[in-house]
């Protein structure tokens, strides 16, 4: 049994329950753009009767260029989510990169997130654990572009020896590097990562990547097939996933990162619906 509980938002995700989104912006550009989308999300999985936590990164670490834009910071990020919490009252997920970070981040999200190439850090899965763990929060963790679905087992491992024996992890598919530029997500990898008996979610945003492949940029940033992202979500889903990972955007060809991936905001209730639909056959 896979069952994880976010007790204070009578939230849960894993075996029997509904599909769990995490959705949200990609990063934090303003707090009028953040209230907005996670207004909308929220109405629409109210809607639908789905468990929503609001994802938005304060800081993008992890850039092709250091021209890229990164976001606001900890500190103004912190201040963005916060406010998002509380005139929306949603749960909210962010990025953690640095272990310092673990402590103040935990204070306001409710999901820690660890990015796909830090998922072998053991100190900063550790710290990540124990700070979310201690406000009652869940870890979720993207399994890295370089790992085998089975070897996710040590990330699983590390968090719950950090946290004295709980269950805290949430694991996150998001394809493997193919070659040069490319990703291709395994399917079956899914059931793999779920006989470690703990849920697991789809990043079907990130999983349509084009690392350092934008043409708009020269390979300054990263390109993406925003057209693939619901094929992703519905086979992940199909597939067995508990729940899934998009990133939004009222504009997606102005958003200031990962653009060519991003989701139209006014096709979410839609993809929304359909993957609910999936989920309910697969559960059944």
């Amino acid at each position: 049994m896979s069952l994880l509980k976010l007790d204070r938002w009578n939230i849960a995700i894993g075996d029997g329950q509904p599909l769990f989104v995490v959705a949200g912006l990609n990063v934090l550009e303003d707090e009028a753009l953040a209230l907005h989308t996670a207004r909308t999300l929220k109405g629409i999985c109210d809607r639908l009767g789905l468990p929503f936590v609001f994802k938005a990164s304060f800081d993008k670490a992890n850039r092709s260029s250091i021209t890229s834009y990164r976001g606001p910071g900890l500190e103004a990020g912190l201040k963005m989510l916060a406010a998002v919490k509380a005139k929306v009252s949603v749960p909210l997920a962010t990025d953690i990169h640095e272990i310092d970070q673990a402590e103040p981040l935990a204070e306001v999200v409710d999901l820690l997130q660890i990015p796909a190439f830090l998922c072998r850090q053991t100190d900063l899965v550790a710290a990540s654990a124990r700070a979310i763990h201690a406000t009652g929060g869940l870890l979720h963790v993207k399994k890295g572009q370089f790992l085998a679905p089975w070897d996710a087992k040590n990330i699983v491992s590390k968090a719950k020896e950090a946290v004295d024996g709980a269950d805290i992890t949430i694991l996150c598919e998001r394809g493997v590097s193919f070659g040069y530029n490319n990703l291709v997500v395994d399917m079956l990898g899914i059931g793999e990562m779920k006989k470690l008996g703990v849920p697991v979610t789809i990043d079907a945003t990130h999983a349509v990547q084009l690392p350092g492949a934008d043409p708009r940029t020269g390979g300054a940033s990263t390109g993406g097939r925003r057209d693939g992202v619901a094929v992703i979500a519905r086979c992940a889903v199909a597939a067995g996933a508990d729940g899934v990972f998009l990133e939004f955007h009222p504009e997606p060809d102005k958003a200031l990162c990962d653009a060519p991936s991003c989701l139209p905001l006014d096709g979410a209730e839609a993809l929304l619906s359909q993957l609910k639909a999936l989920h309910e056959i697969v559960r059944s």
